[in-house]
């Protein structure tokens, strides 16, 4: 059974991520400990960039876009040991490097849909097993149960 704490943060990263103003993806990051909110991200350019989708082909657009669970250990300014993030899509190995760098000891994320397994399964994948030799754990929130 997912906790009231749970759906709401989920809902919170749901939001948060709303904020991106890349049309075709928008991701949100909650940082969290004791239930408390620590720090929030979502995927974007960053600070001082023109962040106008019609400029930028697909490759470029991802070479300058900050990652949600990036912006959120930047904005946090403060040790993350022994927090929790929860994301709206499951961390790439990049950010699950980060994550598990900064000492977040919990990623929450909702199950992921058929259709992004099908284009991202090898990056979560290894993604699970970064997390799984660094000690993260890895909370998967059944998607029937979030609504």
């Amino acid at each position: 059974m997912v906790s009231k704490w749970a759906k709401r943060f989920i809902q919170m990263a749901e939001l948060v991520g709303s904020w991106s103003k890349d049309p075709s993806t928008q991701v949100g990051a909650v940082i969290t400990k004791n239930n408390r909110i620590v720090s929030v991200g979502f995927n974007g350019y960053p600070h001082g960039i023109s962040d106008s989708a019609e400029i930028d082909e697909r490759e470029t657009k991802y070479l300058k876009t900050l990652h949600a669970e990036e912006n959120a250990i930047l904005f946090a300014k403060r040790d993350l040991d022994g927090c929790e993030i929860w994301v709206t899509h499951f961390p790439c190995p990049n950010c699950a490097a980060k994550i598990i760098q900064t000492g977040i000891s919990v990623v929450h994320c909702p199950q992921q849909t058929e259709d992004f397994l099908s284009r991202w399964g090898e990056k979560i994948s290894l993604s699970q097993d970064m997390f799984e030799q660094a000690g993260v754990h890895v909370d998967w929130l059944p998607l029937e149960q979030l609504d």
